[in-house]
């Protein structure tokens, strides 16, 4: 490697999130429907002696680039278990662009994207699979993360069924800059065994399709949440209202609500209208990434 190389870790949305069954290991079984948007945190590594990580971008301040950074952790977990597969130090760059603690798994798509770099620099060749089983230890939503398109995700998040298709929408984000911590939201739910997800339809091509489905699911998280941060709520209902909104719903553990359009222009005009409501408030516009993009 004689010059630098990049990877994007795009934001993860939970279009639907069922808390299915609480497990004897305090976590939860889950399922999810789970996308990804072309918006994104990006990741630049150079050769260099040693690794190190500096962060930038506008969601830096407040996020340490220690051993404790999930692409640290990363790095240092590839390296454990393949040692000598990667033979250069990495000077790394992560361009935080994604809010932190926000439920679209900023520093899980970090995580991932390190993995991802990592593998594609390895003398060795690494599986998917072996991949996959360190990223589980990284998190619950790495795994997924390392994928990044269309997806089934049950289990804690390890076990992945992607899509072979999926239709084209766009989505808008937003987020009231609160973060909110999951194991809090985790401890006011009040119902931990939840039906599961209907089954989606096959083959799940149009638009029309996901929003008769997505009627039928719900995200368990959502209402405690709410409890939590009241002014969730209010953002579902006010992007609900925009036009040609097919549903709005929290992602994950939240603070951030997403609305899904049926195309682009419909997309722009709903984040302009949110970001003219809440000018202090996190908004983006951008397609979802569609399987084989």
């Amino acid at each position: 490697m004689d010059q630098s190389i990049l990877q994007i870790a795009p934001a993860k949305i939970n279009l639907a999130l069922h808390v299915t069954r609480r497990r004897e290991d305090g976590y939860h079984d889950l399922e999810s429907l789970v996308v990804f948007a072309d918006v994104a945190d990006e990741l630049e590594a150079a050769p260099a002696d040693a690794d190190s990580l500096t962060i930038a971008g506008p969601f830096a301040k407040g996020l340490g680039a220690g051993d404790t950074n999930l692409v640290s952790r990363a790095v240092a977990g590839f390296r454990a278990r393949w040692p000598g597969a990667v033979s250069t130090g990495l000077a790394m760059r992560l361009t935080k662009n994604l809010p932190v603690a926000a439920g679209i798994g900023g520093g899980s798509a970090d995580a991932a994207a390190a993995l991802r770099l990592m593998a594609g620099l390895s003398t060795e060749a690494i599986s998917f699979a072996a991949l996959a089983d360190l990223a589980a230890q990284l998190g619950a939503d790495v795994p997924a993360c390392l994928v990044s398109t269309p997806l089934l995700a049950r289990g804690v998040g390890e076990l992945l069924e992607p899509l072979p298709e999926f239709p084209t929408l766009h989505i808008v984000l937003v987020n009231p800059m609160v973060p909110l911590a999951t194991a809090d939201v985790f401890r006011r739910l009040r119902a931990h065994d939840n039906y599961p997800l209907p089954e989606l339809p096959a083959p799940l091509t149009r638009p029309a399709q996901l929003g008769i489905w997505l009627a039928e699911t719900r995200n368990d998280l959502q209402p405690p949440a709410v409890k939590l941060v009241p002014v969730i709520g209010e953002i579902v209902d006010h992007l609900a209202q925009a036009q040609g909104c097919m549903l709005a719903r929290m992602s994950g553990s939240g603070a951030t609500v997403f609305g899904l359009f049926g195309s682009s222009g419909q997309a722009h005009q709903a984040a302009q209208m949110m970001r003219a409501a809440n000018p202090d408030h996190w908004v983006a516009a951008a397609p979802l990434i569609t399987p084989g993009s």
